[in-house]
């Protein structure tokens, strides 16, 4: 599996409403649209940063896996996405390693991308994203 390069830094927040204007007004990173993505009970605001982006995670629902992290952890770093080429091939050298994931098959999230999600604990406790755009 070829990792290409490090596609977003995936933040989870309380309130997109409250955050923006710190990533808009004090950094000076524009917005590129925010999008509710229903089947991961969150909404979603990107902000490219270089050839990578910053995606701000509010969630739509509490018991959702973002509104779950936040009741436990609080705001801050959820997870680092990593684009590859094939996901589906990604996912069976994974699964051929052995690798512990949360996603067997690739699922949809944001701006249409094909993602999966690798477990913590396979990976000292990062969680991990590959995702594959077209």
């Amino acid at each position: 599996m070829k990792l290409e390069k490090l596609d977003h830094i995936g933040i989870a927040v309380e309130s997109l409403d409250t955050s923006l204007p710190i990533w808009e007004g004090v950094l000076g990173l524009p917005c590129h649209g925010t999008e509710e993505v229903a089947e991961q009970k969150v909404r979603t605001s990107f902000f490219p940063v270089g050839d990578s982006e910053v995606e701000l995670l509010e969630s739509t629902d509490p018991e959702g896996p973002i509104g779950k992290f936040i009741a436990n952890k609080g705001q801050g770093v959820h997870h680092l996405a990593f684009r590859v080429d094939d996901i589906d091939a990604a996912l069976a050298e994974l699964k051929a390693k052995g690798v512990r994931l949360i996603d067997e098959k690739p699922r949809y999230g944001a701006g249409g991308a094909r993602i999966a999600f690798i477990h913590p604990k396979a990976t000292g406790g990062v969680l991990i994203e590959i995702s594959e755009r077209r």
